[in-house]
């Protein structure tokens, strides 16, 4: 006979189980051997930035999808789940660097872009194969067949196509515009790159020089030498008069001409009501120059200091200049007032650094424009549309509105940075000795008839290749937006542009494209799924994905941000290595619903890899005492005749027809947590707790194989997607040698479905429960033997057939007496389950007058402990001041206290 060992050991299977995995070429979708009609699932995996390894985050994203496609491989899904990473520009650039100077004390201009650029490169293929390995790790059912990089040949093609057909169009032009730069880094970033940390900063009134009439307040006086205007609001009574006049003065010996506007978005309640205009540096001042036909005065330049022509200012940092401003005012006693307010500081969201709007020449995608490859609507407005038609769901619903508002505020997204490392701009300007326009690549004759269209002239040539005469060419040194090339990826993966042609879809495009689902961080909701659905929509005319299912970030257990230097960081490999991938996976999942948070740490996994251990000596008791390795497993769905089944075998049956269906719906529904629970509820109390222990008292032993072959050949099955390893050991070790994770799903079985079983069987556990908690609530000792009379009423026939298993399931019945009906028997415990009367006589078992003595005490001690919640909770001033949290705190304990004290007064009563 197959004998399981002791103890499942995760370190001394898991490796070999997933090698098996992989050889096998089940991951693939390709090789499942399914009919032809079998629909596709689709998954991308979100690309992990290469720069560090895995963190706790990301193995409850590769939890959640891992489920999601193991789930849909059982029930015959061609089910692709796409593997890939991302190069990560900007933040690969900065690692580099960082490491560049701690290491050789160096920076990138020391090495030039070449020599730095083979350095990012031998960065990548370390870090890739760390994050590769640890993906293994936890499990991943992924095709690696089809493993994809975001700066891969392949889709270095797909982005430059992708610029160069937006370019085509018009909807990607260069232009200067405010935009958020980094002085640090040295580059631009998106708008929703850029984070804001709440800080206490200075507040300045004052005047620009003794006779101006306007007091203006700022919480950035170094840019008001820059300054070309002041707003008011035109309803504003104390400006209306000066609205259109100019006025000519100096500021801290910085010449300045000053136009006073009127613009009705100044909040005339917000300091003076006046704020001054510096169009180079803040993006709502940019669009009040434009309107207004204000001049635009460079302050603030790329490294974060004031430019030449500003006198003194010019050459120190926007810190110093700040700083000299404030001395100068206070000096010319032009410094009306100083006070400390609340701030948002934008900051970059790599480094930290503060961020300077200012204008720069830079190459944006128009979200605005109207293209007749979308019917006449611009990009934002069929990004809105797919989302209000729920072509693309958002789970939590919530996240649809917070998508929506941020497409409605949309502008232009500058896609140009000034980094080394990424997609480098497909522009090409003629170099001036040659003056010639010879385009020569595959857009060749497109590019030239569509010049006066296109603004594309003999100083500019776009295109996929290079163009033919390169040595009279210079390439634009900027790269794109790591957005760019990852808002491409659902589509480029699966083989845009060569799997597109003639506006149909062919290949792997056609067969995997709309994804079904996106599963990401809730936090990029506005970073990428936003870009990938407008970029999907004008690349492929179609969504990228028909659900967004958002997951929160993973917290230590005390609900704090894990962090190397808090020291609070879990790492995946550690916890893998020292309670298994399933327990972690587990701890992931289970309490893990979208949108939210969820907080980890050491003592939930340990807790989760017990239940682990628990299905494991399930599974080996089944197996010693039923042999089940030795009975034919051609048919899992066989069963015996209901005849010679028990109730405990219906109920059982029931049970696990209804947790198949459950299970099923909130799999389907993306409430994973809920189906954990529903598992684990089941196999550690409804099978282990309840049949197998009402099994070693029934005698119809081969009726039992089959059911306990059936329930837990099924049973791994619907545990298979949350805990693969121990699943697939233990279906290979007890059933058959072939792979567990393409066996089909568990059928629903309404035949299977005996309301009747439940009811009579849920009877017959509260009796049970409630004998057990009875010794409980008066300590009695397990030895100490005990009496139970049951006045059954109408369900004394049902009852007698019971009283076997009443006596022998964990009650230490001694003697048990059932009637339909008698007397209230006195100095008894008494409870009443479904009219069913139960007495549990004590005087024989406790000491009365201690107990009725200790309960005294409770009941007086608990009325105390209410009367305080109470008063606290009729104070009208806590209730309104104290946080939500702390009153529902406060009312669930008082709840709580409430039924505790009615069961007090019952024992009380029912001893006296």
């Amino acid at each position: 006979m197959k004998e399981l060992s002791k103890a499942y050991s995760p370190g001394e299977n898991e490796t070999t189980i997933y090698e098996k995995w992989e050889e096998s070429g089940y991951f693939n979708p390709d090789n499942l051997n399914l009919p032809e009609d079998a629909k596709p699932y689709t998954i991308v995996l979100p690309p992990p930035n290469i720069t560090d390894k895995l963190h706790l985050g990301h193995s409850s994203m590769l939890a959640i999808e891992d489920l999601l496609i193991r789930y849909h491989r059982m029930n015959g899904y061609r089910a692709l789940w796409l593997p890939g990473t991302d190069h990560a520009a900007i933040a690969t650039q900065n690692v580099v660097e960082k490491k560049l100077l701690e290491e050789e004390k160096k920076t990138r201009h020391d090495l030039g872009r070449e020599k730095f650029l083979e350095k990012v490169w031998e960065f990548l293929d370390e870090t890739q194969a760390t994050i590769l390995k640890q993906t293994r790790r936890m499990g991943a059912s992924l095709d690696w067949s089809r493993e994809a990089f975001t700066f891969d040949e392949q889709r270095q093609k797909a982005v430059a196509t992708m610029f160069t057909d937006m370019y085509k169009e018009g909807v990607i032009y260069q232009g200067e515009r405010i935009v958020n730069w980094c002085p640090r880094c040295h580059s631009t970033l998106a708008d929703d790159e850029v984070e804001h940390q709440d800080q206490k900063t200075m507040f300045y009134t004052f005047r620009y020089w003794k006779d101006f009439p306007i007091s203006i307040s700022t919480t950035r006086p170094e840019t008001k030498i820059g300054d070309t205007a002041v707003a008011v609001n035109p309803k504003d009574e104390r400006y209306k008069k000066f609205i259109g006049q100019e006025f000519e003065g100096e500021f801290c010996g910085v010449p300045l001409k000053i136009k006073i506007i009127g613009d009705r978005e100044v909040d005339m309640d917000f300091g003076t009501g006046a704020l001054g205009v510096t169009p180079a540096h803040s993006m709502v001042d940019w669009k009040m120059a434009e309107n207004n036909d204000l001049e635009i005065k460079k302050v603030i330049d790329e490294d974060g200091k004031i430019h030449d022509g500003f006198g003194k200012f010019s050459g120190l940092t926007a810190k110093e200049a700040g700083k000299l401003v404030v001395k100068k005012l206070k000096a010319s006693d032009l410094l009306e007032k100083e006070e400390e307010i609340d701030n948002a500081l934008s900051t970059c969201y790599r480094c930290d650094t503060a961020i300077e709007p200012l204008p720069s020449k830079q190459w944006f995608v128009s979200v605005d424009k109207k293209l007749e490859r979308l019917g006449g609507k611009s990009l934002k407005e069929k990004a809105i549309e797919v989302a209000k038609n729920k072509e693309v769901s958002f789970i939590p619903n919530r996240f649809e509105k917070q998508y929506i508002d941020w497409m409605e505020n949309l502008h232009d997204w500058c896609i140009s940075r000034q980094i080394w490392f990424g997609h480098r701009i497909p522009v090409w300007y003629r170099k001036v000795e040659s003056r010639k326009f010879t385009p020569s690549n595959d857009l060749g004759s497109k590019v030239e008839s569509q010049e006066s269209k296109l603004k594309i002239n003999d100083e500019i040539y776009v295109g996929i290749e290079p163009p033919k005469d390169i040595e009279n060419w210079t390439q634009d040194p900027d790269v794109l937006d790591t957005w760019f090339s990852s808002g491409m990826w659902t589509f480029s993966t699966l083989g845009w542009p060569d799997n597109f042609k003639d506006g149909k879809k062919i290949g792997d495009l056609a067969e995997f494209h709309p994804t079904q689902v996106l599963e990401t961080g809730y936090e990029i909701l506005t970073l990428w799924v936003s870009r990938m659905i407008m970029m999907s929509l004008f690349a492929v005319g179609e969504i990228p994905f028909e659900d967004v299912y958002l997951h929160g970030m993973v917290l230590d257990e005390n609900g704090k941000k894990m962090s190397k230097s808090k020291g609070n960081g879990i790492d995946p490999i550690d916890v893998i290595e020292e309670f298994g991938t399933d327990a972690v996976r587990l701890s992931l999942l289970i309490g893990n619903t979208p949108g939210n948070n969820l907080r980890v740490g050491e003592e939930k996994i340990a807790g989760m890899r017990n239940l682990v251990n628990k299905l494991w000596n399930i599974s080996r008791y089944i197996e010693t005492t039923y042999q089940i390795s030795e009975v034919d497993k051609s048919d899992l769905d066989t069963l015996p005749d209901d005849e010679n089944l028990t109730l405990a075998d219906r109920w059982i049956l029931t049970k696990f027809n209804e947790l198949t269906l459950k299970v099923t719906q909130d799999i389907q529904g993306y409430r994973f947590s809920e189906a954990g629970e529903k598992l684990k509820e089941f196999t550690w109390n409804d099978l282990a707790d309840w049949y197998l222990e009402i099994s070693k008292t029934e005698n119809n032993s081969e009726e039992k194989t089959a059911i306990l072959q059936f329930v837990l050949g099924n049973l791994l099955k619907l545990w298979h997607p949350f805990i693969p390893f121990v699943t697939e050991k233990l279906w290979q070790e007890l059933f058959t040698s072939d792979f567990l994770m393409i066996s089909p799903w568990p059928k629903i079985d309404s035949d299977k479905q005996t309301g009747e079983a439940l009811k009579n069987f849920s009877l017959l556990q509260n009796v049970i429960t409630a004998i057990r908690n009875i010794r409980t609530q008066y300590k009695i000792a397990p030895k100490q033997k005990i009496e139970v009379v049951i006045y059954a009423h109408d369900k004394l026939s049902f009852l007698e057939k019971q009283t076997e298993l009443i006596s022998n399931l964990k009650t230490g019945i001694d003697k048990i007496t059932m009637k339909e009906s008698g007397d209230k028997i006195s100095r008894a415990h008494y409870e009443i389950i479904d009219e069913v009367e139960i007495y549990v006589p004590l005087q024989d078992i406790i000491d009365i007058p201690t107990e009725l003595k200790r309960l005294e005490e409770e009941i007086k001690s608990t009325e105390n402990f209410i009367a305080g919640i109470s008063k606290k909770l009729d104070n009208k001033s806590f209730v309104e001041n104290a946080p939500e949290m702390v009153v529902n705190k406060e009312k669930e304990k008082l709840a709580t206290q409430e039924n505790k004290l009615k069961n007090l007064k019952k024992y009380f009563e029912n001893i006296s």
